[in-house]
C-alpha cells in the first residue's frame, strides 16, 4: 500500500510539473503551427488543440466553395473521425515556442512644469549632438518648451494657449530630422516620423492621414496618454505642394494638406491599434491630437527661385534699383523667406496658418562639416576610432584629410549624409586589412589617401611610423 501511495504521488508530482511547464509555451495552430504571438487570440478544441482565426476562416471557405452535404457531417460516426489528441501528440518539445516575458508598463506619470528643462538647457543638450543652426536650435528649443508648458496648464484657467506647431525648411542633409530625433530623445517623449509623399486622401492607394498617428500611438507602447503628449515629424511636406498645370485629381497634394488640418488644430480621431490601416478585424481606439506637437519639415527645391523674384521686384524700381543678380550667390537667401513665398510654392493659406512657428535651416560649409566629423557627442570619427580600439589599434585623422573629406561632401550636394558615404568608403580596406596583423598599433588617415595620391600612415607597436602605397 505503502507503494502504491507513493507512485500516486510521483505521478500527481509529474503531472503537476508538466501543467506548470506547458504554461511557459505558446499555443501552436495545429494548422499552420504559427505561435499565439504571431497569430493572436486561438480559438480552443478539445484535447488541448488550438486553431488560429485565418485557419478557422479557410476551413469555412473551404467547405463553403464545395459540394459538401452537411447532413452527412451530422452522421459521422466515431469510427470515421480521425483523433487529433494522437496527431497532436507527436510535436516534438524541442518544436515548442517559450513564451516572452511581459514589458513592465510604468505607469504614465502627470506632467510638472517643474519637470520641464527651461530654453537654454534644451538648447545646451543639443549643442553636444548637432552642429550650426544656432537660429534653428534657439527657435525649437522655446517653441517646445511653450508647448509642454500649455499641456501642462491645459486646465488651468480660462485662457487657451495656441499650439506651436512648425515648420522648417532647409536644404537636403542640413539636419531637419536629426534636430527633432535628438529632441525627442532629451525630452524622453515618443516621437513618430512619417514621409508625407506615402500619404494620399481617404480612399486611395497609400497611406491615411490617420496613419501618422498610428505610428505615434504605436511609439507609446499603445498607451494613449502617453501619445498624447508626443512628436509627429511630418518629412517631405513640400511633396504635398498643389500640382500646377494639371487637370488630374490631385489627391497627395492639396487634398492631404486640407486632410490633415484637423489633426494639426487638434481633434478625436480613430485610429487602428497595432495596423497602418483600419479593417473589421483591428481594434480602433481614440486619441486627442489636441496636445501632439507637429513639426513638418521639407527641403522646398526651387522656393530660393520664389524668393529671389519676389526680391527683385521690390528692389528693381526707381534710380537706385539693385543689379538682378545681386541674389544669386547669396548663401542666406533661404532665410528671408515669408509665409507669401511659401503659399506661391503650392502650400494652401490655412495649412500654413496652422504651422505658425517658420523657420529656416542653413546649408553646411566645410568648417561645418569638419566639425561634424568630430565635435558631436556620437560623432562619426569617434564612432570609427571605437570600432577599432576593440582590436587595439589607434585611429588619427589629419587635418588636411579632414578638409578634403569635407569637399568631397560639398561636391555630392547631399550636405551631412555625405560625410558617411565617403568614410566608409576609404575606410573600408583598412577595417579589413588592420585584424589581419596584430602587430599594427595606429592608423593615420592622410590627405594624400583622401584624395588618392598615397596610402594612409601605420605605424607598428614599438616601431616608427611608416606610410604604405595607395595600392595596398
Amino acid at each position: 500500500m505503502a507503494d502504491e501511495h507513493d507512485n500516486h504521488s510521483n505521478t500527481t508530482a509529474d503531472s503537476g510539473t508538466s501543467g506548470s511547464g506547458s504554461d511557459q509555451y505558446e499555443k501552436v495552430c495545429f494548422l499552420c503551427r504559427r505561435p499565439e504571438s504571431v497569430t493572436g487570440p486561438m480559438i480552443g478544441l478539445p484535447n488541448d488543440i488550438h486553431i488560429c482565426s485565418d485557419c478557422m476562416q479557410k476551413s469555412f471557405d473551404a467547405m463553403k466553395n464545395s459540394n459538401i452535404n452537411y447532413k452527412d457531417l451530422m452522421n459521422l460516426t466515431s469510427a470515421n473521425v480521425i483523433d487529433l489528441s494522437t496527431l497532436y501528440g507527436q510535436v516534438p518539445q524541442n518544436q515548442k515556442i517559450k513564451k516572452k516575458e511581459p514589458k513592465k508598463k510604468e505607469p504614465a506619470k502627470a506632467l510638472d512644469i517643474k519637470d520641464i528643462p527651461a530654453p537654454h538647457k534644451i538648447k545646451a543638450q543639443l549643442d553636444d549632438y548637432v552642429i550650426g543652426q544656432e537660429h534653428a536650435k534657439k527657435v525649437m528649443s522655446v517653441a517646445v518648451y511653450n508647448h509642454y508648458k500649455r499641456v501642462a496648464t491645459d486646465t488651468m484657467d480660462e485662457i487657451a494657449i495656441e499650439k506651436s506647431n512648425m515648420l522648417m525648411i532647409g536644404p537636403t542633409g542640413s539636419g531637419k530630422t536629426y534636430l527633432v530625433k535628438t529632441l525627442a530623445r532629451l525630452l524622453d517623449v515618443p516621437l513618430a516620423i512619417a514621409d508625407a509623399t506615402s500619404l494620399t486622401e481617404a480612399g486611395y492607394i497609400g497611406d491615411d492621414i490617420e496613419s501618422v498617428v498610428s505610428k505615434l500611438l504605436a511609439a507609446a507602447d499603445n498607451d494613449v496618454e502617453k501619445a498624447e503628449q508626443g512628436i509627429i515629424f511630418i518629412d517631405e511636406i513640400d511633396k504635398l505642394a498643389k500640382k500646377r498645370n494639371t487637370n488630374q485629381r490631385d489627391v497627395s497634394g492639396e487634398a492631404v494638406q486640407q486632410g490633415l488640418l484637423k489633426l494639426l488644430e487638434g481633434s478625436d480621431i480613430e485610429v487602428p491599434v497595432g495596423a497602418s490601416s483600419k479593417n473589421a478585424m483591428v481594434p480602433l481606439t481614440t486619441v486627442n491630437t489636441r496636445n501632439i506637437l507637429f513639426i513638418c519639415g521639407g527641403a522646398f527645391p526651387d522656393l530660393e527661385k520664389i524668393i529671389k523674384e519676389r526680391l527683385n521686384e521690390q528692389s528693381s524700381i526707381g534710380f537706385r534699383a539693385d543689379l538682378k543678380d545681386k541674389y544669386d550667390n547669396d548663401p542666406e537667401l533661404l532665410s528671408k523667406v515669408t509665409i507669401e513665398d511659401v503659399r506661391t510654392f503650392g502650400m494652401i493659406p490655412e495649412f500654413i496658418g496652422r504651422l505658425p512657428i517658420i523657420f529656416t535651416l542653413s546649408g553646411l560649409d566645410q568648417s561645418m562639416l569638419i566639425q561634424i566629423l568630430k565635435e558631436p557627442k556620437n560623432a562619426i570619427l569617434k564612432q570609427y576610432q571605437k570600432l577599432l580600439a576593440l582590436d587595439e589599434v589607434r585611429l588619427d585623422f589629419e587635418d588636411g584629410a579632414l578638409e578634403a573629406i569635407a569637399d568631397k561632401a560639398l561636391e555630392r550636394k547631399t550636405g551631412a549624409r555625405a560625410l558617411r558615404a565617403i568614410l566608409e568608403e576609404f575606410m573600408l580596406d583598412i577595417m579589413y586589412e588592420i585584424p589581419k596583423d596584430d602587430n599594427i598599433g595606429e592608423v593615420v588617415i592622410t590627405r594624400e589617401y583622401i584624395e588618392g595620391n598615397g596610402g594612409p600612415g601605420i605605424i607598428m607597436r614599438g616601431q616608427m611610423p611608416k606610410r604604405i602605397s595607395a595600392q595596398q
